[in-house]
């Protein structure tokens, strides 16, 4: 009997391990996936490129249902619209906006476009009129072409996705009036505004009703979650977040895409402040490693912050290879002028402005703005350029005066040599007036001396007992090589390599 139970067991639990025994006792588990993706902030250039990369690799994990975890004050317009757009392009996947708190302007349009809206009793969704900031500093309702605008898309969206037209629409257009609308012979309803009432063809088939309380003139659509749904603006209200997986029939627990440590880092160096820091910074950097050519602490320190700089922007999605180019081409056109062009002209200026346009242009989704709030954000952006320049030149001031007295900034300059008065010699001065002189006004072309640093093509070479700041003619030469003074426009001293 022993055995036979133990066969039997052993038969039972084959048949539970086999595929046909977990369909049978799964049948009622659901059978469909879904991703979280929260949006818990306002809706800007990085905040909505961040959304997209998340929302696509969504779709490529294969997933049924993508839900966008909305609690939002809105923002830029047209970040909305790209996004709006992108929900309304996902056929594939069924795209649903939970909102536990507040869906508010540009996050309430952005739910509009999503296939269902989901709703706590007490969350808020809508009052996305758009407003900008005058030249008083008030906020104001934009001029009639960009409501127009932004109102036909509002409409477009509603209709795609067979949500009241004229409700949504009140959320961007305050001087709406939106009731109740009953057709005598089939008894529909629908919500019509007064616009449409009074150029409505067929207006004696339709019973007008009472206004909707929350659709009256001079304010912008806004309701509570029950009734959202009670108007047919939303279509299923929760208690809580945790009968949301029911509510879609997927399988729990739902993954969560959180922002990553590297989403919080770009997040950071696309601030104001830090991109301040990091133009400052790196321009000080750069001047202090052109001072004292050769791969030092100076150039180290500026191709990070300027690495960290265009990488963040490029996630952001306001930069692309164009700006890194223009740096590059302003970076060659300033070293061309520190060692192959004398004195200060065209190609200092123009690699000047050169970095300065692509590091504006790298922080600003577009240089030519078309709205006022793409405007004012190039205007920020401008400020913050210019900021960081303004403190760089401050910066330059002070090291070119004080960069041998700061300890471990010291290090990178040589202390120029005292002037020895020579007793003979065509190349010297001879007499007390040497005392004086700076040590490139006692040389001249055909004096020979020793390289006391490597010439890349800047540093300094050893005549006698002087030490004179140089360049070559362009080749790089080590240290202790005899070179020879081939050139001299004032104090640029031009060597060349005797062999």
């Amino acid at each position: 009997m022993r055995h036979f139970a133990l066969i039997f067991i052993a038969i039972l639990c084959s048949i539970a391990a086999s595929p046909a025994f977990a369909q049978v006792v799964n049948r009622d588990a659901p059978s469909r996936t879904g991703v979280v993706i929260p949006l818990h902030e306002d809706i800007n250039p990085l905040s909505g490129e961040l959304l997209k990369t998340k929302f696509q690799q969504a779709i490529d994990s294969g997933v049924d249902v993508i839900v966008l975890d909305i609690n939002s004050p809105g923002g830029f317009t047209y970040v909305t619209f790209e996004l709006m757009d992108m929900v309304l392009d996902a056929k594939e996947v069924e795209t649903v906006a939970f909102i536990e708190k507040d869906a508010i302007s540009g996050a309430a349009l952005l739910s509009l476009a999503c296939d269902r809206i989901i709703m706590l009793p007490a969350a808020r969704i809508g009052d996305a009129g758009e407003i900008v900031m005058g030249e008083d500093g008030k906020y104001r309702y934009t001029e009639a072409k960009s409501r127009s605008v932004l109102a036909q898309k509002v409409r477009d969206t509603a209709e795609a996705r067979g949500r009241p037209i004229a409700l949504a629409e009140k959320m961007v257009d305050k001087d709406l009036v939106v009731f109740s609308a009953t057709n005598k012979s089939t008894g529909e309803q629908q919500y019509i505004s007064n616009k449409e009432w009074d150029s409505l063809k067929n207006r004696d088939d339709w019973e007008k009703g009472n206004p909707v309380r929350e659709a009256g003139k001079e304010m912008f659509f806004t309701v509570n979650g029950k009734r959202a749904v009670e108007l047919g603006f939303a279509d299923e209200v929760i208690e809580n977040r945790a009968d949301l997986a029911k509510a879609l029939d997927v399988r729990e627990p739902m993954q969560v895409m959180k922002r990553t440590w590297s989403d919080t880092f770009v997040f950071l160096l696309n601030t104001g402040f830090v991109t301040f820091l990091l133009i400052a910074i790196g321009l000080i950097a750069l001047v202090i490693e052109l001072s004292a050519p050769g791969i030092s602490v100076g150039g180290l320190t500026s191709l990070l912050c300027f690495s960290l700089f265009f990488w963040s922007r490029f996630l952001g999605g306001t930069s692309g290879w164009l700006e890194v180019l223009l740096f590059a081409m302003g970076l060659i056109f300033i070293a061309m002028e520190f060692f192959v062009i004398p004195g200060f002209g065209f190609a200092g200026i123009g690699g000047i402005l050169l970095v300065l346009v692509s590091l504006v242009m790298a922080s600003s989704r577009g240089f030519f703005p078309e709205t006022n709030e793409e405007l004012n954000g190039l205007g920020g952006d401008v400020l913050t350029v210019i900021g960081a320049f303004l403190c760089f030149l401050v910066a330059l001031f002070f090291l070119a005066r004080y960069i041998g007295e700061i300890p471990g900034l010291s290090r990178l300059t040589l202390k120029p040599g005292i002037a020895v008065p020579a007793a003979t010699g065509n190349s010297l001065l001879g007499g007390n007036q040497g005392d004086k002189l700076p040590p490139w006004q006692l040389v001249n072309v055909g004096d020979v001396g020793t390289t006391a640093s490597p010439l890349r093509p800047s540093g300094k070479i050893q005549i006698r007992d002087l030490i004179i700041d140089v360049v070559t003619e362009g080749d790089f030469i080590d240290t202790d090589c005899e070179v020879c003074i081939v050139d001299k426009q004032g104090a640029k001293v031009t060597v060349r390599r005797l062999s």
